[in-house]
């Protein structure tokens, strides 16, 4: 080898016959001028008639873009070739060499095609659609549902069992039909028995006071004729200032509504059925844009204890329950709204799940189905936005959000509309559906998006 070198390098002679020889130049220049000749049509997409973009090669041998496959494909819901119908055979892959080829001799040409086709929502949502048709096909030629997609459908089946089980007890008990009577019953028309029953919901304290109310045979006609000096004096008795406070607090919510107001979930289900169904919905679907809902249309009665249950005033160790409860129907401090817009607008869900925590001991099974499922569904939100920023999609949130807030708007609206039509046996049946099953839908969402997340094929 070493022999050769030296003889190529130092002969001068030969280098003189290779510049005299009439055969290699016309080889050397038939080169140069085939690779100046070479033009985009050449390197044409028989779709778009455009220069190729990804392209994209067919068992049949021919070429196309990318997104023209995926148009074709999502319009024809056909594998076939576009140019001659011939039906491809697994799942078309990107012709890399042919990209590359592409790329370095039309530059130019190919990166102002990119950024047309990236700016096109349509062409956006047929390859991410194409691209999840080709993860489906090849998890299920590679038999990639064993192993963990074992064991989350044991969890899936597991879970679905202990909702049937959870649904089944309560309509069997009744626990889902029964609530109280004084949440539908005039407060004028409470017998005595119901006045004190409404008195011993206020708390363990209030328990000092039902023997003065039995003896006085206190009807829902003479509460609404209570005041602070009647509740003072005997025989009621009254004297700790906190708890008049509290009793009148509560009196004054009765009589607006003129009923007891809801203390639970079933109670408030009774009360407000179409409500109910709604804000659960729309809960999951969009809470930022339905709480917002009800800090301007239900205020007092709904925003505020939950806004009180998610971010509670610091409080004193000796404060008594009591005292609690008459803050509860107190204006927010700062600092509470200050805590409630940093959880609002970043982990809204999260207020949800502390909703559900503090009636862990009312609601023992359903309460930890709504916190499992705002945990799911704020692992779905994230990744979401990952897409959007790994995908450089970040600035067309605003569009998006836009498009959100017309559609939960004209479903509200709808809503609102055929609500009245609609069987209460057929919203049960949603509204169960709703807070049972969604957690274990949500957790196969979950497992979608962790082990096989959708990617941008461009």
């Amino acid at each position: 080898m070493f022999h050769h070198m030296e003889w190529d390098s130092t002969d001068d002679g030969l280098e003189a016959s290779m510049d005299d020889s009439p055969h290699l130049p016309e080889s050397s220049q038939s080169m140069s001028s085939t690779t100046n000749n070479i033009s985009e049509h050449e390197f044409s997409c028989h779709c778009c008639y455009d220069i190729l973009v990804n392209p994209t090669t067919l068992t049949c041998g021919h070429n196309f873009c990318r997104h023209c496959l995926a148009l074709w494909w999502e319009s024809s819901h056909k594998n076939e070739c576009p140019e001659c119908r011939e039906k491809w055979e697994g799942f078309p892959k990107i012709n890399i060499l042919l990209r590359d080829a592409t790329d370095k001799l039309f530059s130019d040409v190919v990166q102002r095609r990119r950024a047309e086709i990236q700016e096109n929502p349509k062409i956006s949502r047929s390859l991410l659609a194409f691209q999840r048709y080709g993860d489906n096909l090849g998890r299920s030629r590679t038999n990639q549902h064993k192993g963990a997609g074992f064991f989350f459908s044991g969890v899936l089946v597991a879970l679905t069992c202990v909702a049937v089980m959870v649904l089944v007890y309560h309509w069997s008990s009744g626990v889902v039909e029964q609530h109280d009577l004084l949440i539908s019953k005039p407060v004028s028309h409470w017998t005595p028995e119901e006045v004190v029953s409404w008195l011993e919901q206020l708390g363990p304290w209030a328990q000092l006071y039902r023997e003065p109310f039995q003896q006085e045979n206190v009807n829902g006609r003479l509460l609404l004729m209570l005041g602070d000096e009647e509740l003072l004096k005997p025989p009621y008795s009254i004297e700790n200032q906190a708890h008049r406070r509290a009793v009148l607090a509560e009196l004054d919510r009765v009589k607006a509504l003129g009923v007891k107001p809801p203390q639970n979930l079933w109670e408030y289900k009774a009360a407000n059925a179409g409500k109910s169904l709604f804000l659960l919905y729309a809960l999951k679907r969009s809470p930022r844009l339905t709480l917002f809902y009800l800090y301007l249309f239900d205020y007092s009665e709904t925003f505020l204890p939950f806004l009180h249950t998610c971010c509670p005033a610091i409080t004193h160790i000796d404060q008594s329950m009591e005292s609690s409860f008459l803050n509860a129907q107190l204006e927010p401090s700062w600092r509470q709204w200050g805590e409630f817009l940093v959880k609002y607008l970043l982990l809204p869900y999260q207020l949800i799940a502390e909703f559900a925590w503090d009636w862990l001991a009312v609601h023992y099974w359903t309460s930890r189905f709504i916190i499992v499922n705002a945990m799911l569904l704020s692992v779905l939100e994230g990744c979401a936005l990952w897409r959007l920023w790994t995908a450089a999609r970040i600035r067309t949130l605003p569009r998006k959000m836009w498009n959100h807030l017309w559609k939960m708007l004209s479903q509200g609206f709808a809503f609102a509309l055929l609500w009245p039509f609609v069987p209460q046996f057929v919203c049960n049946c949603l509204f169960y559906w709703a807070l049972y099953f969604s957690p274990i839908i949500n957790i196969d969402l979950v497992v979608q998006q962790l082990m096989h997340p959708e990617t941008q094929a461009l």
